[in-house]
């Protein structure tokens, strides 16, 4: 057993690169099939053909929203399932390169002519370029992480705020994902991820005293809509984005412990960004609290994850679909 002061410093460490008893028997179900009635409004998700942003749509839907989901591939697919098992709202789905300033142009005019009103606009698309030392990234991998995740956020807002800055009477909000790096620790093996994620939260800032003060030497513009930014972090989330290229070690600690299912992350975040009112707020999953909780349970009672063997293996269900990576199929 880990002594509680190694615990401490542990958590530590984790908090400041923040972002991302036996196993049950069957992969735990968050998805609200009776659906709590919210006044409803339109959502846009990038990224959202699988993942986290699958779930975050299922979530809404389940509130009644109207969301539009979009990917670099179909979506197809991901809408029909999301409309089969989240009937209370309606799914739109585009093909979307969030790092193409016309692609992302198209996205917000398919987004208006579908739902009339983008309430929450949510940057969720990113890429890690897989996990190695910076030295062994071809030069285009690394490009393409700084477009995704970097340029495909200010590209994604800038849209979203000229949409919403439009919208008489309403208050639009934008959502940018952060992920490790973003309080400035080391993310060793994943150099450009964490870098494009730590220039986030300054890119929120300088909105929030724009939107709030303007800026020095010019006329504070006035908009028809209200439009607030804020960050978002989902921690470790049991994806792609994190179990490519992971080891045995990686996954016993800290995925083991720290890492949800999508639908988890999603069943959390989704209120808590409905909720959201304060301009520059920032919605997490990993909260200190629940930081805390999770290691109090694993070093203190010794309880065993649900999703990762003593092996550091991905625990695979009965029934359910998994790619070589471990990561599971949502629909």
């Amino acid at each position: 057993m880990r002594s509680f002061s190694t615990v401490v410093v542990a958590l530590s460490v984790l908090h400041a690169n923040a972002f991302v008893s036996t196993p049950k028997p069957t992969i735990p179900s968050f998805s609200r099939s009776s659906a709590l009635q919210m006044s409803a409004g339109g959502v846009v998700v990038t990224g959202s053909a699988g993942g986290v942003g699958f779930a975050y749509a299922g979530e809404f839907m389940d509130r009644g929203y109207d969301v539009v989901i979009c990917d670099i591939k179909d979506c197809s697919s991901a809408a029909k399932a999301l409309t089969a098992k989240h009937p209370n709202g309606n799914v739109f789905h585009t093909k979307c390169d969030v790092s193409d300033s016309a692609s992302v142009e198209a996205l917000g005019k398919f987004a208006t002519q579908k739902m009339g009103t983008v309430n929450h606009w949510i940057n969720n698309a990113g890429l890690n370029g897989g996990r190695r030392a910076l030295k062994d990234v071809p030069l285009g991998e690394v490009g393409m992480v700084v477009k995704v995740n970097l340029l495909g956020t200010l590209i994604g807002t800038k849209v979203a705020m000229d949409i919403m800055g439009e919208q008489t009477g309403v208050t639009g909000h934008i959502f940018n994902t952060v992920g490790s790096g973003v309080k400035g620790g080391g993310t060793p093996g994943y150099a450009t991820y964490g870098a494009t994620k730590r220039g986030l939260p300054q890119l929120t800032d300088s909105l929030v005293r724009e939107l709030e003060d303007g800026v020095q030497g010019y006329d504070k513009e006035v908009t028809s809509g209200k439009i607030q930014v804020h960050c978002l972090s989902p921690g470790m989330v049991f994806t792609k984005l994190l179990l490519d290229n992971s080891t045995p070690e990686l996954r016993k600690f800290p995925f083991g412990v720290l890492a949800a299912q999508p639908e988890e992350v999603a069943a959390d975040l989704v209120p808590k960004i409905i909720a959201q009112t304060k301009n520059g707020g920032a919605v997490e999953f990993l909260t200190t609290d629940r930081i805390l909780t999770k290691f109090f349970e694993r070093f203190i009672l010794q309880k065993k994850s649900d999703y990762i063997d003593d092996d550091g293996n991905v625990i695979q269900y009965p029934g359910e679909q998994y790619d070589a990576d471990g990561v599971r199929s949502l629909y």
